[in-house]
C-alpha cells in the first residue's frame, strides 16, 4: 500500500488499527506509523515502522520503487516506533543512513550500528537527491534531544517527526478526508499526553521552521495535514503559549460518596460564577482524557478523600502523570472529605504546589459528610475558581513565539 503526497513524494507507512496504549496514553483510535519517499534522481526514505510492522514496510518499498532504489534512509527520531525497522531496511537496500549526531548515539543503544555507513547532519544541512532536496533542522526536545525535521523545499512538504501528530488509524492519509474535528481532537490529545512538557522547545522549533514556505505538514504519526495548515499552526501556537479557555476542571476520586458530594458543589458554584466546567471523576475517566482537557483549563480543582493517612490511589496516579507532563499557567485548590485527619486533601495540595499550580485557597475539606456550612464553602470556591478562569482566559501563560 502507498499514496502519492506528491508526485515525487510517496507514504509508504503502516496502520496500526489495534493499539490501546502508548507508554500509558490510552489510543482510543489506534495509530499510524508514518514513512515516506523521497524521490528525485536518487531516492531517500524518511523514517521507518514500529518493528512489528517491518514486513509491510519493506512490501510497500518494493511495490512502489523496488528495495535497491533506495540510497538514503533518513532517521528523525530514534524511538522505536520511528526506528524500528531501521536494521532491516538499512540490511535490505543498502542505503546510507542520514541523521544527526545524538541520534546515532541513541540508535546505537538500541541496535547493534556497526559497519551501518552513516552521514551525520545538522540544522542547516541538505541532502541533493538530483531534482529535489531535503534540508534538516534540529529540534532537540521534541520530544526527545535527538530529534529533527526534514523539508522538501521543492514541494513546501514539512516532514515533521512528533510534532503536529495525531494518534489516528484511518484508512484516509489526509486531513481533508476525515471529519477535522476528529483531526483537531487527536492533535490536542496527542500533543497534551506527549509534548505538553516540551512547549518551551517546541516554540524555539517553531520559530526556526518559520521562515519555510510550508504547502503541507506530514508527521510521524496520523493523517497529514494539507488542507488546514493554517489551523494546526494556530492551534499549536495556543498550545505552547498556554492560553487557556475560560474552563474550570473538577477531578477527583471518592470513597463514600463525601467527596464526591464536595465535586458537585464546587460545580454548581462554577456554573454561578459564569465559566465552563467539566467534572471528571478518576474511576470513570482515563488520565489520557484529563490530561487532554488540563491543557487548555484555566483552573482546576482536585478532591481526594483520606485513605491510609494520604490520598487515594487512582487520584495520585492521575496527579503523578500530570505532574510529569508540567502543565503551564494553571491555578486551583485541592478538597476532600475524611474521617479522622485530613491529610488527604493536604496532600493533593502539595501535589498542586509541587506541579506550580498557584494554589488559591487551603484545602477544603468536610469531616465525615458535608453539612451545608461545608456545601457552600464548596459553591464559594467555585465561584473563585470560575473568576479566576474568566480573568486569565486567553492570557499567554508561557512560552511566546
Amino acid at each position: 500500500m502507498h499514496v502519492e503526497l506528491t508526485d515525487g513524494i510517496t507514504w509508504v507507512g503502516v496502520i496500526d488499527w489495534n493499539i490501546r496504549d502508548f507508554h500509558g496514553y490510552e489510543t482510543r483510535r489506534g495509530s499510524t506509523y508514518n514513512a515516506y519517499l523521497v524521490r528525485g534522481e536518487k531516492t531517500a526514505l524518511v523514517d521507518t515502522v514500529k518493528h512489528s510492522f517491518v514486513n509491510t514496510l519493506l512490501e510497500n518499498i518494493e511495490e512502489t520503487v523496488g528495495l535497491p532504489a533506495v540510497d538514503y534512509v533518513v532517521a528523525n527520531h530514534a524511538e522505536p516506533d520511528h526506528s524500528g525497522s531501521l536494521p532491516a531496511v538499512l540490511e535490505a537496500t543498502g542505503a546510507t543512513l542520514v541523521t544527526n549526531e545524538k541520534a546515532v548515539g541513541a540508535l546505537s543503544g538500541y541496535y547493534d550500528t556497526t559497519g551501518w555507513p552513516i552521514e551525520i547532519v545538522a540544522t542547516g544541512d541538505s541532502l541533493d537527491l538530483g531534482g529535489r532536496s531535503l534540508s534538516f533542522v534540529q529540534t532537540p526536545m521534541v520530544h526527545w534531544p535527538e530529534s529533527m525535521v526534514t523539508y522538501c523545499p521543492e514541494d513546501r512538504v514539512l516532514l515533521s517527526n512528533d510534532a503536529f501528530g495525531q494518534h489516528l488509524a484511518t484508512s484516509a492519509r489526509f486531513d481533508d478526508e476525515v471529519e477535522l474535528p476528529v483531526a483537531m481532537d487527536e492533535a490536542k490529545t496527542y500533543y497534551a499526553n506527549i509534548v505538553m512538557l516540551y512547549g518551551r522547545p517546541i516554540a524555539k522549533a517553531m520559530e526556526a521552521l518559520g521562515g519555510l514556505e510550508i504547502d503541507m505538514i506530514a508527521p510521524a504519526h496520523g493523517v497529514i495535514w494539507r488542507s488546514h495548515v493554517p489551523k494546526i499552526l494556530d492551534a499549536y501556537s495556543d498550545w505552547v503559549q498556554c492560553r487557556p479557555v475560560p474552563k474550570v476542571l473538577v477531578i477527583y476520586e471518592s470513597m463514600w460518596g463525601s467527596t464526591d458530594c464536595m465535586a458537585h458543589e464546587i460545580v454548581k458554584g462554577v456554573i454561578a460564577g459564569g465559566a465552563q466546567v467539566k467534572l471528571m471523576d478518576v474511576g470513570h475517566t482515563h488520565r489520557t482524557e484529563i490530561a487532554t482537557e488540563v491543557l487548555d483549563a484555566a483552573t482546576i480543582a482536585v478532591g481526594s478523600p483520606t485513605l491510609n493517612m494520604t490520598l487515594m490511589p487512582e487520584i495520585a496516579g492521575v496527579l503523578t502523570y500530570l505532574k510529569g507532563l508540567a502543565p503551564k499557567g494553571k491555578a486551583g485548590l485541592a478538597f476532600g472529605s475524611y474521617g479522622w485527619a485530613p491529610s488527604g486533601p493536604k496532600a493533593v495540595s502539595d501535589y498542586l504546589e509541587e506541579m506550580k499550580v498557584e494554589v488559591l485557597r487551603e484545602p477544603l475539606t468536610a469531616q465525615w459528610r458535608p453539612g451545608e456550612e461545608q456545601r457552600a464553602e464548596c459553591r464559594e470556591a467555585g465561584r473563585l475558581l470560575a473568576a479566576r478562569a474568566l480573568e486569565t482566559a486567553g492570557e499567554t501563560a508561557c512560552a511566546s513565539l
